[in-house]
């Protein structure tokens, strides 16, 4: 199977769920169970690329995603395609100077430099490791007073970083590979924060909306239809790996060549998680092919 790595860049805010409460949340965000960091799970992005796929090939959607239905007639086999979760990558925190920080950290980076090299990408040297309350950012980082990174109510220390500056350039050519200013302004605005710093933010930074419900009789708030519902905020950015094998339909023996062009290419536009009715879940979709 041929390892490729897409990322998915929220464009609005972004739900995708565990169907319980917890706590004050009755709609809290999927995360890893060991981690707490947000996640998008794998089954969420391949029934929207299923249904992307069906829409534009529809001859290749079997192939890719085995058969929609299974009956007497009809073969049965497994899909070409397989999905994995995305993880978080960046975090847009709420900034004293500059309005927002793309925040990541060491145990992130090094996550995603190992799923670089899987797929035939060489990856920045990882930066220094960082304790206490020290950041690390990138060149001409806009989100300094002095020398001073202010996120949310937390108050840290920052300095340049040539390391963190081409992770800055690596990800942002990955992301806007097609717009300078959009990759001067992520280069601008990345950090690199502490692991237990970007833990916090992770559970703490995050939207969490409080929605009603209207009784359409009276035309005010139904009795107790108050509820919160928590979302990754736009421009948060998330990475993972899907693997494309051959077809395994023995009447339709198309290589992992021949199917990868039906998949969505780079900067379709999907929306994924709940919520669409009121705007949740829009992403632009970037994949990164590897020739091997």
């Amino acid at each position: 199977m041929q390892p490729r790595l897409f990322h998915l860049h929220a464009l609005s805010a972004l739900h995708c769920g565990t169907g319980q409460s917890t706590g004050v949340v009755d709609l809290p965000i999927a995360r890893a169970r060991a981690t707490q960091l947000p996640i998008v799970p794998g089954s969420s992005l391949r029934g929207v690329l299923r249904q992307q796929v069906t829409e534009h090939h529809p001859e290749a959607a079997p192939l890719l995603f085995g058969p929609q239905s299974i009956d007497g007639k009809t073969d049965s086999f497994a899909g070409a395609l397989a999905v994995g979760d995305a993880h978080l990558l960046t975090l847009p925190v709420r900034a004293l100077a500059g309005i927002v920080c793309f925040a990541s950290s060491p145990f992130i980076l090094r996550r995603y430099a190992q799923d670089l090299a899987r797929t035939g990408y060489d990856a920045p040297p990882l930066p220094p490791a960082q304790g206490g309350e020290t950041a690390l950012v990138a060149a001409d980082s806009v989100n300094l007073l002095d020398d001073k990174l202010v996120l949310e109510d937390l108050d840290l220390t920052a300095r340049g970083d040539k390391d963190v500056t081409a992770w800055a350039e690596t990800i942002a050519r990955t992301l806007h590979p097609s717009d300078a200013d959009g990759q001067r302004d992520f280069i601008q605005r990345f950090a690199l924060l502490p692991d237990d710093i970007f833990g916090f933010l992770a559970e703490t930074a995050t939207e969490v909306r409080a929605r009603i419900a209207i009784d359409e009789r009276t035309g005010t708030v139904k009795k107790g239809a108050l509820w919160y519902e928590e979302n990754l905020p736009a421009e948060s950015v998330l990475w993972g790996l899907f693997a494309l094998s051959g077809s395994n339909d023995r009447n339709d023996r198309r290589t992992a060549n021949d199917l990868a062009p039906c998949l969505p290419a780079t900067g379709t536009l999907l929306q994924l998680g709940g919520k669409a009715g009121v705007g949740r879940g829009l992403v632009r979709l970037v994949t990164a092919q590897v020739t091997q």
